[in-house]
């Protein structure tokens, strides 16, 4: 195992625009998400959904209203294109410390306050693969105040030439070596299993 020990937090699916990726989600869970935020350092915007307690999904897309960021914007959005789909992940720690090439950024909004490690591409190591590192604090975490629409993470896919290693006792998380890489979510619903 690699670095500090990591805690599943939540699934980042990215999409063109908010309102576009809010329509193929909400459909796909049959659940309505909540209204999430801005990230004025990043000139994004979000919605997000809980799948359980202190692990969510989130949206996320450029904010057509905010000023381009003076560095990469996360998740690989500067580059995005087509249907939306899960680009990323993100694991919490007590213990941040920024991998090779990811720079730590303060963050808040309303009562949320949170540090994350933000790759300087923009994009994590290990095609994508491996997960942002964010720490909440003391403070409260996203998923308190959401509505549980009963959706639960039952199996996150990671599949790498090069399987990245991760200090991740989650069997949830599925490390595998395979030709292409690949990041696949399994997530459980009231009406059924869905695949992202």
């Amino acid at each position: 195992m690699a670095g500090p020990p990591l805690e599943f937090d939540h699934l980042v699916i990215a999409a063109e625009t908010l309102e576009a990726g809010e329509a193929w989600l909400a459909e796909r869970l049959k659940a309505a998400p909540e209204p999430g935020g801005k990230h004025g350092f990043m000139g994004t915007h979000n919605r997000v959904w809980r799948l359980g307690a202190r692990e969510y999904i989130e949206l996320i897309a450029i904010d057509p209203e905010a000023a381009a960021p003076d560095r990469p914007r996360w998740f690989g959005l500067d580059s995005f294109s087509g249907l939306p789909r899960l680009v990323a992940w993100v694991c919490r720690t007590g213990n941040l410390k920024p991998p090779e090439g990811a720079t730590v950024t303060d963050a808040a909004r309303g009562d949320l306050r949170w540090r994350i490690a933000i790759p300087d591409s923009g994009v994590s190591g290990s095609d994508g693969l491996e997960p942002l590192r964010i720490a909440w604090g003391d403070g409260p975490h996203p998923a308190d105040a959401m509505p549980d629409h009963g959706l639960r993470l039952i199996g996150l896919d990671l599949d790498h030439p090069a399987p990245p290693r991760l200090n991740i006792k989650d069997p949830r998380v599925r490390i595998s070596r395979a030709d292409e890489p690949r990041l696949v979510a399994h997530i459980s619903t009231p009406q059924g299993k869905v695949t992202l």
